[in-house]
């Protein structure tokens, strides 16, 4: 595994504390005691998963593993893995038969749509299963993912709530460590896993090492263009990084509501989600 970069250096103690206090309360406040996952096998949905474990108690949580028929066959093997060391609740449904049949209506389809379209009736799959299990879905997306858009609207992204989201993917591997999620889960090439061969890296064009770097000075930093390349990024890559953060804000948002009325909800008619309760 790559050493991480100071800047991204957390205290995990800290952090870990924070997110298992924010799951127990958030679940509880919205009137639940169980949450529901999305595994993959992969070290982001791992890491909710240890997470939800920690904050919930095992019985409290269900993993669900939704392969494809490409799926690897190593992926499924290490979220059955996740399942195993952490005694949760787990249930196996591949998505092949849903996905196929609309393939099959559609014919010639790139990578990105059947992608899409996978990653979508992965969600399907995952709401209802949270009705049947009665928990909320916990999120897997990380804070790099989010501000790249590097995810499915209504897809990956979704969910009710998200441990992950402010964490870089770099510092999800730091938390991966500190709650033993097992080693080859942590030293696998990041991976949605939507069709064969293909890794993060090579779609994004960049390491995670490189782009959490740049997005900390950008984001959390507030740092300019000029700024960044001072010190010392490529100038190509930061206005690349600073376009795609810009281009893909309306995944980061609720969908714009028009204002007509003198109490727009999300503008003029905001609470807390818990309000009331």
């Amino acid at each position: 595994m790559a050493t991480t970069v100071s800047e991204l250096q957390i205290n995990l103690d800290v952090a870990i504390d924070i997110l298992t206090r924010f799951l127990v309360n958030e679940v509880r406040k919205a009137g639940f005691e169980r949450g529901v996952i999305g595994l993959s096998g992969g070290i982001d949905s791992s890491v909710s998963a240890f997470l939800a474990a920690r904050a919930l108690g095992p019985d409290n949580v269900l993993g669900v593993l939704m392969p494809y028929k490409t799926s690897s066959p190593a992926s499924v093997a290490d979220a059955r893995t996740v399942v195993e060391q952490l005694g949760i609740h787990s249930r196996e449904i591949p998505i092949t038969p849903m996905a196929d049949a609309y393939f099959a209506m559609q014919g010639e389809m790139s990578n990105l749509r059947r992608g899409n379209v996978m990653a979508r009736l992965r969600m399907i799959v995952l709401y209802d299963q949270s009705e049947v299990f009665h928990g909320l879905v916990i999120g897997t997306s990380n804070k790099t993912e989010l501000l790249l858009g590097y995810g499915t609207l209504y897809g990956d992204t979704a969910s009710a709530i998200n441990p992950l989201g402010d964490l870089y993917k770099t510092q999800v591997r730091q938390i991966a460590a500190a709650l033993g999620v097992p080693e080859a889960i942590q030293r696998k090439a990041p991976s949605a896993d939507l069709w064969i061969n293909q890794t993060d890296e090579s779609e994004l064009g960049f390491t995670y090492e490189q782009v959490d770097r740049l997005l900390f000075y950008l984001v959390d930093e507030r740092y300019s263009i000029e700024d960044c390349v001072a010190l010392g990024f490529e100038r190509s890559f930061v206005e690349q990084v600073a376009r795609r953060i810009q281009r893909t804000q309306f995944k980061r948002r609720m969908p714009v509501i028009a204002k007509v009325s003198q109490r727009t909800i999300d503008r003029d008619f905001r609470y807390p989600r818990d309000w009331g309760l």
